[in-house]
């Protein structure tokens, strides 16, 4: 099965809530690991691709890379 692609800029929603109620990121890094920022504050976190694959619920808008 393929792996999904993740680009900068896309929006995503994760399984788990942050604290400030947010479901949803943006996505500001791939590679190995995964930066993104919590919509709702502005939190910045790195997770690894595998933990990022694992919680990712939905990708909700999609950039299209140039």
């Amino acid at each position: 099965m393929e792996r999904p692609q993740y680009h900068l800029n896309d929006i995503v929603e994760l399984k788990k809530p942050h604290p400030c109620g947010s479901k949803v990121w943006i996505i500001t890094r791939t590679g190995i690991d995964f930066a993104l920022k919590c919509r709702g504050c502005n939190h910045r976190i790195m997770l690894t691709r595998k933990d990022f694959e694992r919680s990712v619920k939905r990708v909700i808008i999609e950039e299209t890379p140039s």
